[in-house]
């Protein structure tokens, strides 16, 4: 064996890498876990300051270590980041932190890694990044007026930060909905806006009464090796993820008002543009995507808050063939095209909860199975 050669390279040191790494440990394979932050967690320790996860503890966890809270309960972004680290610590996992990975591509039968600290060489490469990457902002952005300040959900990191008068946070998804609900509770002075077509909401009571029975549902059901699992991927990314922990009711109780979808740029202000139904929003059912006629068009906007998700970003990985949304085209993890190259912590890689922290382990053991696997 080629001491200079590693067995395999994981690209990325958060819950996926780590997950992989869980199951490696024991392989007998020589792997390493490259992380580019100086920290293992640190990607979470980076978010606003009042993230909670969005699934309960008890779903939570990585493979072989229970999250240490009540299962019942949302734990913290730094709990989570304390937890990654202790993950690491507790299983012994080789990870290599403050090292940038630059470049992979394939050649003469194994993968060249540049590194910000030179290349290494790998038979395998398992790509676990994640899937918030590239901060995604409409083009239209750009013709805003100047005076008002912009940022990405990724880049706030709490009230105290943005300038006074009124906020519009466009993106009703759970992260929008939460940062909508956290300033209108600290800023009563001004009005805070949220804009955009909600997903539906799973209630609270789902976890608190049927938890078990709703994620056994999720996670064995709504996989790619079923009928409704297979119609509920062709959409995935049309639709996004479900409201979990925050409803449209909530923010709408806080006092938050809501916009329809932000469509366009005038005079420099921004534009919600709703459709053609009835304009009354408050006589509609709250729970649910409703319509607004004509245009809205907020008045004294100074802040827009962008919670407007993430775009998949893979150009570092050399000839990488990709789906119509841009993510890796894979078949469980692996790159047919690519022998050797693999992924874990996709969006619905293989089922509903893969890029959920509690759906990782699965797909990560049925990566390393694979790697592991005699070739012919």
């Amino acid at each position: 064996m080629n001491p200079d050669i590693q067995d395999v390279a994981i690209v990325g040191g958060g819950q996926a890498a780590l997950a992989t790494g869980y199951h490696l440990q024991n392989s007998g394979l020589r792997f390493s876990i490259l992380e580019q932050s100086g920290r293992v967690g640190n990607s979470w320790r980076s978010r606003w300051d009042s993230l909670q996860l969005f699934t309960p503890a008890r779903y939570s966890a990585l493979p072989g270590l229970p999250f240490p809270a009540p299962g019942g309960s949302y734990p913290a972004k730094d709990q989570f980041a304390d937890y990654l680290e202790s993950y690491a610590q507790r299983f012994r996992l080789p990870v290599r932190t403050d090292l940038h990975v630059e470049s992979v591509r394939r050649a003469g039968g194994q993968f060249e890694v540049r590194t910000s600290e030179g290349t290494l060489h790998a038979r395998t490469v398992v790509a676990a990044p994640g899937h918030t990457t590239i901060p995604r902002i409409p083009a239209l952005a750009e013709k805003l007026d100047p005076g008002i300040t912009q940022l990405h959900s990724s880049r706030y990191h709490g009230p105290g930060a943005l300038p006074a008068g009124d906020v519009v946070v466009v993106g009703a998804g759970t992260s929008g909905a939460q940062i909508a609900l956290e300033l209108a509770g600290a800023r009563p002075a001004g009005t805070v806006y949220l804009a955009g077509s909600p997903t539906a909401h799973i209630p609270d009571a789902v976890f608190r009464f049927a938890g078990p029975v709703y994620w056994r549902l999720v996670n064995s059901l709504l996989t790619l090796d079923t009928k409704p699992g297979r119609k509920a991927a062709a959409g995935f990314h049309d639709r996004g993820s479900p409201l979990i922990q925050v409803s449209m009711r909530d923010v709408e109780r806080a006092g938050v008002v809501r916009l329809p979808r932000f469509t366009g740029v005038a005079d420099g202000q921004p534009m919600f543009n709703g459709g053609d139904a009835s304009a009354d929003a408050g006589n509609r059912d709250r729970s649910r995507d409703r319509s607004w006629a004509g245009t809205a068009k907020p008045h004294n906007v100074r802040t827009i808050i962008w919670a407007t998700g993430y775009r998949p970003e893979f150009d570092w990985i050399e000839d990488l063939p990709r789906d119509a949304y841009g993510w890796p085209a894979t078949v469980r993890g692996a790159v047919p095209e690519l022998p050797g190259l693999y992924f874990v912590g996709m969006p619905f890689q293989y089922a509903l909860t893969s890029g959920l922290i509690g759906g990782m382990g699965r797909d990560a053991a049925h990566v390393v199975a694979q790697l592991r696997a005699p070739k012919g």
